[in-house]
């Protein structure tokens, strides 16, 4: 069997993963090359694609990843077979594990007969999906305190407005996004120094990555923003939502007018995991998710 030839990512890598992934309906927020694309020097993907299969792995100092291949459902026992060879061939003294791996994939690693994996639900990595309607209309009593932190904000600040992102107003999210990282850095916290510049690079390609955006503006001034894309044929992502935390409402209210203006043809709202973050999923788990979508973590036994 041949090696497979890897390669780093690059934005030029778009159109190949877009064509990848809109092939199959994926319900996993990892699959966007938006994720792969900010996350890159965090988790150093190399990819290929062999025989209509894209392969993706990952790795740091201790592991060497893989990422289940995309591929139609009768080329996965093949590939689980040349990404063992290929992890043997290139983790060195570094362990290997498949990595955010959905249902679909952990079943066929369950029933893949040359080896056994031992297969964990990873929680913190769990996707939060929410009925569309459900964030526009904020009906109804488990949406109460909801609706009310968004009246407030709108009797407060009458004079917001919601706009689209264009190149127009990018550099005020620019500015929105540097102060709420003032607010927030923590110097043994290096994740939210590299999610800052992540933004930013996205920002350098916004039309390129074909991303929708929404920014809410007070007094001429962005105040809060978010951007996100189509998922599925039925389901947007939420990659980012930065706001002013000293507004009450502002997120209730960019979150209710991004999905409003934006996404009111989808039929599902994915906005990502909590990371086991307490206060990060408090505040997912308030808006009332629909579903959760499973990811899974596998070793060989």
């Amino acid at each position: 069997m041949d090696n497979i030839n890897l390669r780093k990512l690059t934005c030029n890598d778009k159109e190949t993963f877009d064509k990848f992934f809109g092939s199959r309906y994926c319900e996993n927020a990892e699959f966007t090359f938006t994720n792969l694309f900010m996350w890159r020097k965090i988790i150093n993907p190399l990819w290929a694609v062999e025989d209509d299969v894209l392969y993706i792995f990952s790795s740091d100092d201790k592991t060497f990843a893989a990422w289940q291949p995309i591929c139609s459902q009768e080329k996965m026992q093949d590939a689980i077979t040349k990404i063992l060879r290929m992890a043997e061939e290139n983790r060195g003294d570094r362990k290997f594990k498949f990595v955010v791996v959905e249902k679909i994939f952990a079943d066929e690693l369950a029933n893949y007969p040359h080896a056994k994996f031992n297969i964990t639900a990873e929680r913190n990595n769990f996707d939060y999906v929410y009925l569309a309607h459900d964030l526009i209309n904020l009906s109804g009593r488990k949406f109460h305190g909801k609706k009310n932190h968004l009246n407030a904000f709108r009797k407060e600040y009458p004079d917001a407005v919601y706009r689209p992102i264009t190149e127009e107003i990018i550099p005020q999210c620019r500015e929105q996004l540097n102060l709420w990282y003032e607010n927030h850095k923590r110097a043994d916290d290096p994740f939210i120094c590299y999610e800052q510049a992540a933004i930013h690079e996205i920002f350098d390609h916004f039309d390129k990555f074909k991303l929708k955006g929404g920014a809410i503006l007070i007094g001429g001034k962005v105040a809060a923003f978010t951007f996100g894309e189509r998922l599925n044929s039925d389901t947007a992502v939420i990659h980012v939502e930065k706001a002013d935390s000293n507004v009450r409402g502002i997120y209730v209210a960019i979150n209710q007018s991004f999905v409003a203006n934006e996404w009111s043809d989808m039929t599902f709202v994915n906005r990502e995991e909590d990371m086991g973050i307490d206060g990060l999923r408090q505040a997912k788990e308030s808006y009332r998710p629909i579903k959760l979508i499973e990811k899974f973590d596998a070793t060989l036994a």
